[in-house]
């Protein structure tokens, strides 16, 4: 496969989410999760979706329990988490892995392109897809959202 494009998820809602609908837009790949240290970049992460979402950027976020079982909840009690503790309004997958032989294929073509050293290492690890469906930057758990270099590399990306 060619290009992050050629994925598909489900939405924590159950609906199919094709990352080809989001041809032409970036998307901030990040994965989630509940009960992590780093759950309160939830609120950074929205407010990228509410800086950057009307000028084409996509937030998505993917709840995964790979590390530390921090996001045991089912999809309902996640979504009605990030709505009501952070206000989130951007869009969240089914509950998914990201690292391993059963991670998602998004997860397993990114370490494919850039090695598996370039795979999560924790929750709230963040991919820029560019517009052309190729990866663009990768950043750990502990670079901010809202931090210097990931705005920096949105406002190249659109």
């Amino acid at each position: 496969m060619a290009s992050a494009h050629d994925f598909t998820f489900t939405t924590i809602d159950n609906k199919p989410l094709d990352m080809k609908d989001f041809a032409g837009k970036p998307v901030l790949l990040v994965n989630v999760a509940s009960f992590c240290g780093f759950t309160p970049q939830y609120a950074e992460l929205e407010t990228l979706h509410e800086t950057y979402g009307p000028r084409g950027l996509v937030v998505l976020g993917v709840p995964c329990n790979d590390f530390g079982a921090q996001e045991p909840k089912t999809e309902p009690e996640i979504a009605r988490f990030c709505q009501t503790s952070f206000g989130v309004k951007f869009p969240l997958t089914a509950k998914q892995k990201v690292i391993g032989p059963d991670a998602h294929a998004l997860y397993r073509w990114i370490a494919d392109e850039a090695g598996e050293g370039a795979t999560p290492k924790w929750n709230f690890h963040k991919y820029l897809i560019g517009k052309d469906g190729s990866l663009q930057g990768a950043w750990p758990s502990r670079v901010r959202p809202t931090g210097p270099e990931i705005t920096g590399a949105v406002e190249k990306a659109l």
